[in-house]
């Protein structure tokens, strides 16, 4: 009984140590004074601050760009990859699979020095493309590992059937593939979503003069001294990916519960 009591503490320490600085940066976003020490009262000026900071709206507007673009393009890319990956047989499969895992596995400083080395051997003028493409790159595999655990599902002969029936093998995968594996691609498209808004590092090393996000800024004001508008920033970056986390989990839950109720079903 001790034993239990003791593990229940234990984890609430842990998880006072690393949301309690959140819930404090979160609150002094509201906070009237300037200091972090004392709070003076209720206030949104340092919301209503940020829309005047032509810098943070710059920032913003090449964040949720880059993040739109790359999550629709990676997510189309990767559910054709994932589909033929899943067609695959063998060692060929096995090893398409774990170069997939390398980017996941990969440090991001380290796969945000290789981009940038690339875009230089190339001659590439760092900017919106450089950075688009890379998060393109990062975006992928995670899109791929979303929807391979939609395509286990599948009857392995609803395509064949499908197509007996008359079906191209094109209309067989609008009609049939992709509307039994579209919870695993709106999954991926809302985690290359997310990822895209929280990256720092592989954007640092592939940004160009002028092109920035909202990370970069933080980080940049951060160096200056940390002012009230960055909690406020921090504040709503982090209520914006908190959102995006919990569809995930709504739609994941969702999905396993529709899943074992067709199991229930068929026995």
């Amino acid at each position: 009984m001790v034993k239990k009591y003791l593990s229940k503490i234990y984890m609430a320490i842990i998880f006072i140590f690393l949301y309690a600085p959140i819930v404090v940066l979160a609150v002094f976003s509201f906070n009237e004074s300037r200091s972090r020490g004392n709070w003076t009262g209720f206030t949104l000026k340092w919301y209503v601050e940020l829309f005047y900071d032509r810098d943070i709206r710059l920032a913003f507007y090449y964040t949720i760009s880059i993040a739109i673009i790359s999550a629709i393009i990676s997510t189309i890319i990767g559910t054709f990859a994932a589909i033929g990956i899943n067609s695959m047989k063998g060692k060929t499969k096995s090893l398409i699979l774990n170069v997939n895992y390398l980017p996941v596995l990969n440090p991001d400083i380290v796969t945000g020095i290789s981009l940038m080395i690339l875009y230089i051997s190339f001659n590439m003028d760092f900017g919106f493309n450089t950075m688009l493409l890379s998060h393109i790159v990062f975006n992928i595999p995670y899109v791929i590992l979303s929807i391979l655990p939609k395509l286990k599902q599948l009857d392995v002969h609803i395509t064949e059937a499908a197509m007996d029936l008359g079906a191209t093998p094109m209309y067989a995968l609008r009609k049939v593939i992709i509307p039994e594996i579209k919870p695993g691609i709106v999954t991926g498209f809302l985690m290359a979503f997310t990822l895209s808004i929280d990256d720092f590092i592989i954007s640092y090393f592939t940004k160009g003069e002028g092109v920035t996000n909202l990370s970069i800024i933080i980080y940049s004001m951060a160096r200056r001294g940390v002012r009230p508008t960055i909690n406020a920033l921090s504040t709503i970056m982090l209520t914006v990916v908190l959102i995006l986390m919990i569809l995930i989990n709504k739609r994941t839950s969702a999905e396993r519960v529709s899943k074992f109720k067709r199991k229930e079903v068929k026995e």
